[in-house]
This record gives C-alpha cells, sequence and structure tokens, in this order.
C-alpha cells in the first residue's frame, strides 16, 4: 500500500503538471484556477476507467500533490514577476520513477499516534495503510500536524513527523564572533567578549566527509557498473552505493548541526560573509566545496540563531577580506590559495591568512569600536600568525 500511494502521488503530481503545461500553451492558464484543475486530475480522474485506482489510496497524500505542484507554479510566476526574489525558477517538469519516494499525510487524513508506553518503537496508524511501527529516538512534544513517509534509495523508510516545539530558553552570552568559512579549515572564528576584554580564536577543521569515503564509493560504483541491469546483485550494488552517500550525507548534517549550535550558544552575535556558492560551485574547487556544505552550515547558523534571539550580521561578498591588513589597513592584494601566511608591508605584521579575513569581516560588519575597546593590540593578537601555529585545528586564548 506504501509503493501504490507514492506511485499514485507521483501520478497525480504529473497529471497537473501536464494539465497546466497544455493550458498554459493554449493561453488559458489564467481562466482555468489551481483549484479547478486539481479537482480534475484527482476527483473526476477517480471516475475515469484509467485512473479508477487512485480511488484504492487515501485522497489526502494525493491532495499534498497537488498543493505541491501548484505551488510549484506559483514560485515559478511570482519569480518571473519580481514577488520572489532570488535565482529565476523554472517551470514545474514531471516528476520520474525515482529510488526515493514520499507522501505526506495531514490531520485532514485522521492519522493517528499510537501510545507505545515509553517502548523505544512508536506506531502510526495511517488511512487505507494500517500500523506503521517505527523506531522512536525521543517523544513527540506536542500532537503532530502532519506526518510524512519517505522511502530513501537505500531501502531504508523514515516517518517525519511535523510538531509545535517550544523555544530554547536562550543561555545568556556577550560574545561576538567572525567567521571566515572556507575548504582548507572549515571556518576561523575570531570572538570577543566587550566586557571583560578577553580574545579568542579557533579553527574548526574540514572533515571533508566525501574524501574520506571516495575510494569505497569508487570501488562500490565499479562493480555495480559491472552488475546485469535487472539483475538482483545489480540491485544489491546499487543499495550499496546509496547507502554510502547516505552516510556521508548524515554525518556532514550531523557536524553542521552541532557546530551551528555550539556556536549560536556561545556568542550574541555572529557576523558571515556572502559567500557566491553557485559560482564557487563552478569552479574547479566544485567538489571540496560541495563536500564542505557551505550552504548548509549557514542556513542552519542563522536559522538557529533566530531561534534563540541572536543576532547574524552579513557583509558584502566584495569585501577585500583577504587583501587587506586587518592590524592596520593596507592593502596586500589578491593572494592564490596556496599562500596561508603574509608579512604586511605596513607594519610587518606576519599574518594567518584566515584569522586576518575573520578579523576584517568583524570590522567590515561594523565593530571596529568593539575590537578597539579591548586594546590596541586586540586586531594584532587576533590575525597574526604565532609560531608554529599555522596549520593547527586549536582553540587558544589571545588576551
Amino acid at each position: 500500500m506504501l509503493a501504490r500511494t507514492f506511485g499514485s502521488c507521483r501520478v497525480v503530481f504529473n497529471d497537473f503538471v501536464i494539465e497546466r503545461q497544455r493550458l498554459y500553451r493554449a493561453g488559458l492558464h489564467k481562466d482555468v484556477s489551481f483549484a479547478e484543475t486539481a479537482r480534475l486530475v484527482t476527483t473526476l480522474a477517480k471516475q475515469t476507467p484509467e485512473r479508477a485506482w487512485l480511488g484504492e489510496v487515501s485522497a489526502v497524500p494525493l491532495q499534498q500533490a497537488v498543493d505541491d505542484a501548484s505551488r510549484a507554479y506559483r514560485n515559478f510566476f511570482d519569480s518571473h514577476t519580481g514577488k520572489r526574489k532570488g535565482r529565476r525558477m523554472g517551470m514545474p517538469s514531471r516528476k520520474r520513477r525515482s529510488h526515493r519516494q514520499s507522501a505526506r499525510f495531514t490531520a485532514n487524513a485522521r492519522f493517528k499516534v499510537l501510545d507505545t508506553n515509553g517502548s523505544r518503537w512508536g506506531k502510526v496508524r495511517l488511512p487505507k495503510i494500517g500500523d506503521v511501527r517505527f523506531a522512536r529516538s525521543r517523544d513527540l512534544p506536542s500532537d503532530p500536524s502532519s506526518v510524512t513517509v519517505v522511502l530513501e534509495p537505500d531501502g531504508t523508510y523514515w516517518v517525519s513527523f511535523v510538531v509545535d516545539e517550544p523555544t530554547r530558553e536562550a543561555v545568556p552570552a556577550v560574545k561576538v564572533a567572525a567567521l571566515d568559512l572556507g575548504l582548507t579549515d572549515l571556518a576561523a572564528v575570531v570572538s570577543i567578549n566587550p566586557e571583560t576584554g578577553e580574545t579568542t580564536r579557533e579553527k574548526i577543521a574540514n572533515p571533508k566527509h566525501f574524501r574520506a569515503a571516495q575510494r569505497r564509493l569508487a570501488r562500490q560504483q565499479r562493480a555495480l557498473s559491472r552488475k546485469e541491469k535487472g539483475s538482483a546483485n545489480r540491485t544489491k550494488a546499487r543499495i550499496k552505493v546509496a547507502r554510502t552517500h547516505r552516510k556521508v550525507r548524515d554525518l556532514r548534517a550531523d557536524h553542521h548541526h552541532k557546530l551551528a549550535r555550539r556556536l549560536v550558544t556561545n556568542h550574541d552575535v555572529l557576523v558571515l560573509e556572502t559567500l557566491s556558492l553557485v559560482g564557487m560551485g563552478r569552479t574547479r574547487l566544485a567538489k571540496s566545496v560541495h563536500d564542505a556544505g557551505l550552504g548548509n552550515l549557514i542556513r542552519l547558523i542563522t536559522e538557529k540563531a533566530e531561534n534563540q534571539g541572536r543576532t547574524v550580521l552579513r557583509i558584502g561578498q566584495w569585501e577585500p577580506t583577504t587583501q587587506a591588513c586587518s592590524v592596520c589597513g593596507t592593502p596586500g592584494g589578491k593572494k592564490p590559495l596556496s599562500i596561508r601566511e603574509w608579512t604586511c608591508g605596513g607594519c610587518q605584521a606576519r599574518l594567518d591568512r584566515d584569522y586576518n579575513a575573520a578579523v576584517n569581516i568583524m570590522v567590515a560588519a561594523g565593530l571596529a569600536e568593539t575590537l578597539n575597546a579591548c586594546g590596541p593590540g586586540a586586531r594584532r593578537t587576533l590575525a597574526c600568525a604565532v609560531g608554529d601555529e599555522a596549520g593547527t585545528h586549536r582553540s587558544e586564548a589571545a588576551a
């Protein structure tokens, strides 16, 4: 029944897209509403012999699939009329058969989460499917408003609940921090406590999860290419490849969540540099850029900061944070990525590339007075390369 539900949602989605494309080409898309098209591909389609089997599954996931398609069309029109910011979105396309499928049940479906008396196993009763048992990692903080069943490419099923969770009480923090995100090190963090004048800095190593699994993944993909198409052995080999990709994804997400939570908890103000991630993904460093997942890390920091009442500031991407000396402001020109340390021609300070950029990010955000209040040597202490410290990833107090 889950397989039937997944397939029915895909068919309804595609029928909606095909009908809207037909109306768009005929110039009738403004005369026929989305609601009329939704009724055509769901309620009326069930009355035809070709789509009579749509009545065998719950109607709520079909309605949600239609809502997803209509939302995609609204985003398409809003993007081209200027109502939606960001990159222009294309017209929705039909879904192909994929190894990743999902179906969403809202409160209208009257699903029910059954009481399991504190057991690590839970059950959710879905209409026309029955009881679905799932491993419960923690208790639900409130009654869920919707539940989504997801089938991953490696054959794993997930049950995702949408719940209202009470806002966490923010731990008092007065420190401000600036982050320079990169590929050699995932982030260089410089922070200052304006009340005590204490300054700290830290380099967070880039785990490079995909690089670590690349040899194993290449071996599995070679084995997959040797299997006969349509055979059971090919299915087993495909699942192994999908499982490796999922592990890499989960490791990256876990690291980003923990790092974002730590930064947001310990700092009241965080300053980030605006990055052109799309442009970076088109360079020869594209694999490393995607492996680092900088966009996801920025999103998590922003979301967790908003949840805890912290402030996140962003500076423009054209600020010369790497070129200028953060101690005296002397421009040093562009530098290749191989240069990790350089000497300022104005003040003769030996600067660490990442720490210097992080201090410049803080200055560009208008927090220069905070740096000056900590003493005249605050910038020099934070930005300079000290002894054999270059290349290490430990935290240090630089008071």
